[in-house]
Parts: C-alpha cells; structure tokens; sequence
C-alpha cells in the first residue's frame, strides 16, 4: 500500500498512519461544522444590527410601507384560511377529549389559550416564511448573481438601507398584526366546530374565551411574534444577499438551494426559539 507522506495524518517517524489522528478526525468534521454554524450566527447578528440601524434613515417610509404591502397584505388570505381550519380541527380535538371527563364547558378556554399563546404565532410565521421569506431569498438573490446589488455599490447606494432594512421592518409591523388576525379567525374556527356543529354551548364558550384570557397572553403572543419576524427577515435576507458565496453551487443554483435553506432554517429557528422564549415569559 502506498502512501501519501503530505496527508497530515501520516507519520513520518513510524511510516504509516497515526491512530491518535484517525480517532480524533470524527471529533475535528463536527468541530469545523461546529465553528462554521458559530461564524454562521456571528455574521446573520452583525448583518441584522446593520440593517436595523439603518431602518431610522431618511426616506424609508414608502420603501416600508411597499414592504408590509407585500409581506403583510398579500399573506392575508392564507393566514385567514389556516387560521380557521387550525381553530375547526381543534375545536373538534380538544370537544372530544373533553366530554371523556364532562369539561366540555372548557372548550372556549383551550382554544383560545392554545392559539393566542402557541399556535396563533407559530403557525403565522411559518405560513410567513413559506409565502413571504421564501420570496424574498429568490428575489435578493437573483439581485446578487445578476450583479444588481453590486450596481447599487457603483451607484453609492446603500444595499442594506435600500433592499434589507424595509423588509426587516415590514416584517416585525406585519407579524403581530397576522398573529392577531390567525388568532381572531382561529377563535371563530373554534366556535364553528364546537358550537355550531357539535352542539356545545355558545354562551359557555364565548364566556370562557373571554375569562380565561388575560393582557399578559396577548402581550407574550406577540413578542413571540416579533421575535419570529426578526428570524424570518433576518434569515429570508441573509442567504439571499449572500447566496453567492455558496460554496456547493453557483448561479440560480445557488438562488434555488439558498431558498430552500432559508425556509428550512427559519421554521426550525421558529420552533427552537419559540420554546426558549416560552421558558423564559413563564
């Protein structure tokens, strides 16, 4: 067998191959992912407070309002249509689960507790980021490979201020807004299930509803919602501005894998942070 003696497992003092090396390249594969995922975050935060801090400059306003136009009203229609058929299927869980111990009068309250705290900001900002982030990677991305942006920094025009700061800002205004929407619709979806085609009382439920929730519900649900909208802006912005430097692919490849990694990415962050933000407002 031949060796290579420029491999840096290769001892040259034993001729042959260094067992300490061997067992410890599984450990080094994930340290370098490890580091990678590190400078990975380091870079999103610096490019996030850049981006933030250039939304107070002159001239932002209409770029902001096109922005919530895009990422807030144009989502309407699919946060109305999920909220309510999430609000129908939980009534019609959570109806059945209770008339096993006769609590069926509880149905207003675990609806909407369930929607106002958990579901209601979770499932807006992944329905979000599969509509809104998904098209905002393609599109900032497309702007990079076709040397757009680099234009931009020709012309002396701020990329940043010009294509990230609007979005980040539309998208924390356009989230809290969407999450009450799901919520109000997710609450009638309830009502339809469990009232009207299931028999429940109405009055017991809207009473429930009403008694079991308080401002402190409503207030975690949406600084769940703008920490969503910070990740999913963030997120949807960062791989499409960077989809360049993709080491795995180049072109509208590269558009096409940073897409995708933006969606993954912001619904597995929306999940892993909607736990810690939980443990941390109880």
């Amino acid at each position: 067998m031949a060796f290579n003696q420029d491999h840096p497992n290769f001892d040259t003092n034993k001729a042959g191959w260094r067992p300490d090396r061997l067992l410890t390249m599984p450990f080094a594969v994930f340290g370098r992912a490890a580091i990678a995922w590190v400078g990975n975050m380091g870079a999103s935060a610096i490019f996030l407070l850049l981006a933030f801090l250039r939304i107070f400059k002159a001239k932002q306003l209409a770029k902001i309002v096109q922005q919530i136009y895009y990422i807030g009203a144009r989502s309407t229609m699919i946060i109305l249509l999920v909220g309510f058929f999430t609000g129908m299927v939980l009534g019609l869980q959570s109806y059945h689960a209770l008339v096993k111990f006769g609590a069926q009068g509880a149905l207003g309250t675990l609806v909407a507790l369930s929607l106002v705290r958990e579901m209601g900001p979770v499932l807006t900002a992944i329905m979000i980021a599969a509509r809104a982030g998904s098209a905002i990677t393609a599109e900032i991305g497309i702007q990079r490979i076709s040397e757009q942006i680099d234009a931009l920094d020709t012309m002396r025009i701020d990329p940043l201020r010009y294509l990230i700061s609007p979005r980040i800002a539309a998208a924390i205004i356009s989230f809290p807004l969407l999450t009450a929407l799901f919520d109000l619709i997710g609450i009638f979806g309830g009502y339809v299930s469990g009232v009207l085609l299931l028999g429940a009382n109405a009055g017991t439920y809207i009473y429930r509803v009403q008694a079991s929730m308080d401002i402190k519900d409503v207030t975690d649900g949406f600084i769940k919602a703008v920490v969503f909208a910070v990740i999913v802006s963030t997120v949807s912005c960062y791989q499409g501005y960077f989809a360049h430097m993709r080491s795995d692919s180049h072109g509208a490849k590269a558009v096409g894998l940073s897409t995708t990694s933006a969606v993954v990415l912001s619904c597995v962050l929306i999940l892993v942070s909607d736990y810690i933000v939980t443990s941390l407002l109880i």
